[in-house]
């Protein structure tokens, strides 16, 4: 039996993107197949917004890619996507489709709409990565550390609980939402704001935001 590696595509709460040119490179070594969960990054990296497999041209690397409809998409639900056998395989022996009603029909078709939409609009993807940049790099010259983000989901990594809670707390007040992440969804001493980027926004938007979180960081003592 071959072992099975998976992992995430782009890490939810770090922005991170998973190393997977290494990562194949080992599977293939150890003759070990990869499914790379894609949650966050259909819709965001790779030509057309196919995911973390297809930004860096190992499509025909990946043995299986499983995602979600309620990030990008917008809708619930969810897909595996990998060989005929194994899908066949899934279906007859996973609990969590055996025991589970199918998808709503008008939640199918807000999936199916939404790829329309970003295969008929591939701008929206380059705006997206553009806004995301901007955000980034904005956060780091106001000397907030975003650790290793590459993506449009940027941690603004505060450490302390109680400050993180009443940073997040002022930030809504001054019009700017964040989700506060604390000890269990990140490591004890590691609490965060969890910031994102859409295609909706816009650069002054991103510039605002940039200027209510160095206002309020400063005023907090999360920067100096």
């Amino acid at each position: 039996k071959a072992p099975l590696v998976i992992v995430d595509g782009v890490y939810s709460m770090g922005g991170d993107i998973a190393p997977l040119p290494e990562l194949s490179a080992v599977c293939k070594k150890h003759r070990a197949r990869l499914l790379v969960d894609d949650a966050h990054g259909l819709g965001v990296l790779g030509e057309g917004g196919r995911g973390t497999a297809s930004h860096f041209g190992l499509e025909d690397d990946v043995d299986l890619i499983m995602g979600t409809f309620s990030k990008a998409l917008g809708s619930i639900g969810g897909f595996v996507a990998g060989p005929l056998p194994v899908l066949g395989w899934i279906k007859h022996f996973s609990r969590s489709m055996l025991f589970s009603a199918s998808l709503p029909p008008a939640s199918t078709a807000a999936a199916l709409a939404s790829l329309d939409v970003i295969e008929r609009e591939p701008e929206i993807i380059g705006h997206l990565q553009t806004v995301g940049q901007r955000w980034r790099e904005g956060l780091t010259e106001h000397g907030f550390d975003v650790g290793q983000a590459k993506t449009p989901i940027v941690p603004v990594i505060v450490g302390d609980e109680y400050r993180t809670i009443m940073f997040g707390k002022a930030l809504l007040e001054a019009g700017v939402y964040t989700n506060t992440a604390v000890y269990p969804a990140v490591n004890m001493g590691e609490a965060i704001l969890r910031t994102s980027c859409m295609a909706t926004h816009t650069e002054e938007m991103v510039d605002e935001a940039l200027e209510k979180f160095e206002t309020v960081g400063r005023k907090l003592g999360v920067i100096t």
